[in-house]
């Protein structure tokens, strides 16, 4: 039986994680930030040692984007940089494999066209450049792992835009959704599927680019999100929603290396109903 390891535990993609390996009847054993601190080095190398997992799924990040450009700068680059680098590390000394999910804000988001895996970086704030430079740690000491970047991620577990939208729903007439900005939505149950299947099926190691299938902007995704609700969705661009962070304007991401394995990808739409089918279930 392969061992497996998941850092993150509680939060909204390591929760999916479990839940999807619970329901295949797949042991694993998963810590949160109290059970493991990943940016204590010697916390890290003990666990990892003492378990010698097979597969470490790295799901544990900072991802607060506004907070990491000033008050929780040091935090953003501790975890996502430092915790990887500590992770990938530990993971090497036990001959694990490694996933690492990083972000579509490692690119700058100028390019018109979708971003291949191998497009030019240029991470324009603090969360985007601590991530890259966790896949370069990843990169750097190990040969066994898969990066997948991803984008505008939404599940059952934790925050994120669709509750976001849902509970504004509940008390306005009238909501305003920025429409200059534009990128794929991602289903954590998508994405988890996507995890285990890399690993499951001996895939090439290295770089991927995972969200749900077709584009949007945020303002079609709350449209979609809300189209069943008593509410008036209206485009604004970004200016009326000033952020500490810089957003990425045009951050599709290239998923042919992703539908090259097999893997069959649905599009965000029917994503976005069976996830909203299944928490008003």
């Amino acid at each position: 039986m392969t061992k497996i390891l998941i850092t993150g535990a509680n939060g909204q993609l390591g929760s999916e994680l479990r839940n999807l390996l619970d329901e295949r009847g797949i042991e694993h054993d998963a810590f949160d930030s109290k059970q493991m601190d990943i940016t204590n080095k010697k916390t890290v190398d003990e666990k990892v040692n003492a378990l010698k997992p097979a597969v470490i799924y790295h799901c544990a990040a900072y991802t607060a984007v506004d907070n990491a450009e000033d008050v929780a700068k040091e935090l953003n680059w501790q975890v996502n940089e430092v915790g990887t680098r500590n992770v990938a590390k530990a993971a090497k000394k036990v001959g694990a494999k490694m996933v690492y999910i990083s972000t579509d804000y490692v690119f700058d988001g100028t390019n018109e066209g979708e971003y291949e895996v191998d497009a030019p970086v240029n991470p324009k704030n603090e969360y985007g450049k601590a991530k890259l430079a966790g896949e370069e740690a990843v990169k750097a000491i190990l040969d066994d792992y898969y990066i997948i970047r991803t984008s505008w991620v939404f599940g059952k577990y934790g925050k994120n835009f669709v509750y976001t939208m849902l509970r504004l729903a509940k008390d306005h007439d009238k909501l305003t959704v920025v429409n200059d900005q534009f990128g794929r939505p991602t289903w954590t149950r998508t994405l988890a599927e996507f995890m285990t299947y890399l690993v499951d099926n001996d895939q090439p190691y290295g770089t991927y680019q995972l969200s749900n299938e077709g584009s949007c902007s945020w303002y079609e995704f709350a449209s979609e999100i809300l189209k069943d609700q008593k509410v008036e969705v209206l485009p604004v661009d970004s200016s009326a929603y000033p952020a500490k962070a810089y957003r990425p304007r045009h951050s599709i991401m290239s998923l042919k290396k992703a539908e090259g394995t097999g893997f069959e990808i649905m599009d965000w739409q029917s994503a976005l109903k069976q996830f909203m089918d299944e928490i008003e279930g």
